[in-house]
């Protein structure tokens, strides 16, 4: 049985409402409770990732569903997004909030024609493949 006192009325001005712990818990779970979240935060404490770097990371997760979750905890303030310009299409890596973002990976050479340009070592012949 409950203690009818103990209950606030919402309509009660007097009433402070839940504690800020309270509150903040509340947050905290209902974002982690929602399917997906626990595993992009789990994906990116290995570090840094972009898109395509988190996708790997978490099997069966959609483009879409990836995309919306991570702009939702980027939202909520618990990673960042670095985007990376290019000249193809910017690279966005995340990172949980507090570390560091990752350095842009160096894109290969590009002759003027816009075809990737092969780099070859010195140290001996060129292999097949």
């Amino acid at each position: 049985m409950t203690n009818p006192s103990a209950q606030t009325d919402p309509q009660d001005p007097q009433d402070p409402g839940p504690s800020p712990t309270i509150h903040a818990l509340t947050r905290a779970f209902a974002l982690l409770g929602k399917r997906w979240n626990g595993l992009v935060l789990a994906a990116l404490a290995q570090g840094p990732a972009g898109f395509g770097e988190v996708r790997e990371r978490v099997p069966g997760i959609s483009d879409r569903m990836l995309a919306d979750r991570l702009h939702e905890l980027a939202v909520a303030g618990l990673l960042t997004r670095t985007v990376q310009p290019s000249n193809r299409s910017p690279r966005t890596t995340a990172a949980l909030r507090g570390t560091p973002a990752a350095a842009p990976r160096p894109t290969p050479p590009q002759d003027p024609g816009g075809a990737a340009v092969r780099t070859v070592s010195r140290r001996g012949p060129l292999s097949p493949g």
